[in-house]
């Protein structure tokens, strides 16, 4: 993009006061970013008043700052680009939604925004059995030629993005920040593979923070990219559940992981299932009810093997859980083991991967055991 270009589409996008909104209406009106540029200030006022008028006529503050910022990240890398709503690459899916981003900025592999994209969401805070849902899910879903797209959160997005790129698949993340702002912190090392790897998107500006309305809304790209958004565990008020409603609208497929009844982090989940999101136990079942979407065959990953059943007091304990989470006093009175067997016991699970230790002194038999 020639630097007057880019400068039309920070200036239109940056302005105080001209939402987007107010910018679809100018491009429609005139045609292309510069074009609005070159219009009269009466053109502006007709189409969107006075006050809008003014904020066009000038620059914003620091605006020459960005620009030179955005110049420099984008001659830094090949890889680095920006994509305008007009380009003939910009995502089909994403175009058809009811919001599409005017301008989205781009750090990595650009053909996986035409990828056949598949989003996986959840708590920030997941069970440890969630992390392992979201894990299983994701590999087999990358290992199935899906691209894995996300959010780039701690929990269950950082958990389908490390899959993916373990299963050397492809994946996606849609920030909340300017892609040179990767959040969280503890994401910086996941983010710079995924950029190497996989694709950064964002439609915020270089230098954008961590702005808490940013995150809801970028959520919208996240549906909007992707054929169906999986909804791994999620509180009934999350941004799990605006991704899961906005990607109903945008007419995708909805899955849930069904959880245990007295979980908080099971209630979204089972809220969506309610609304009509397919229940789904397995990958398998997920791939198998996408395949008429996709339009092409999908090979549904193996499910892995059962592990053998535990004799003894072990199996006898793991019987005594249940898959809820549970205390020390409870498995006390249900088994009638001594403390210090209880927890010796335990350790032999968890060692194991059979058995969870989770915040509150709780613990959870794994699904797979």
């Amino acid at each position: 993009m020639e630097r007057f270009e880019l400068a039309a589409w920070l200036r239109l996008l940056e302005t105080p006061g001209i939402g987007l909104g107010s910018a679809r209406q100018l491009l429609a009106a005139f045609g292309s970013a510069p074009s609005v540029f070159e219009a009269s200030p009466a053109a502006w006022r007709e189409l969107l008043g006075s006050q809008a008028a003014q904020a066009l006529a000038a620059p914003p503050d620091r605006f020459e700052a960005l620009l030179e910022r955005t110049l420099a990240w984008l001659a830094a890398d090949p890889r680095h680009q920006v994509l305008t709503l007009g380009d003939p690459d910009y995502p089909e899916a994403l175009l058809q939604t009811a919001d599409p981003p005017l301008l989205l900025y781009l750090r990595g592999r650009r053909e996986l925004l035409g990828a056949d994209c598949l989003a996986v969401v959840g708590s920030r805070s997941p069970t440890a059995q969630g992390r392992e849902n979201a894990t299983a899910f994701s590999l087999a879903l990358s290992q199935a030629g899906y691209c894995v797209v996300s959010g780039l959160a701690l929990g269950i997005d950082g958990a389908a993005h490390e899959a993916a790129l373990r299963a050397r698949g492809s994946t996606l993340a849609v920030l909340g920040t300017g892609l040179d702002q990767l959040y969280p912190s503890r994401h910086q090392t996941l983010g710079h593979r995924i950029a190497d790897e996989g694709l950064l998107v964002s439609e915020y500006s270089l230098g954008t923070p961590p702005l808490a309305p940013n995150f809801p809304r970028r959520n919208r790209i996240i549906a909007g990219l992707s054929r169906g958004c999986l909804v791994v565990e999620a509180a009934l008020r999350s941004g799990s559940l605006i991704t899961a409603r906005l990607a109903s609208e945008a007419g995708r497929e909805v899955f849930a992981i069904p959880g245990s009844i007295h979980s908080p982090l099971a209630r979204g989940c089972h809220e969506l299932i309610r609304q009509g999101a397919a229940l789904v136990e397995s990958p398998a079942e997920m791939l198998e009810a996408l395949r008429p979407i996709a339009g092409k065959p999908r090979a549904a990953p193996a499910e892995p093997a059962e592990p053998l059943a535990l004799t003894g007091e072990p199996g006898l304990l793991l019987e005594a859980m249940g898959h809820d989470p549970v205390t020390l006093d409870a498995l006390t009175a249900r088994g009638g083991w001594p403390v210090a067997r209880l927890n010796a016991l335990l350790l032999e699970l968890e060692l194991e991967g059979r058995v969870a230790r989770l915040p509150g002194q709780l613990f959870q038999r794994r699904s797979s055991s």
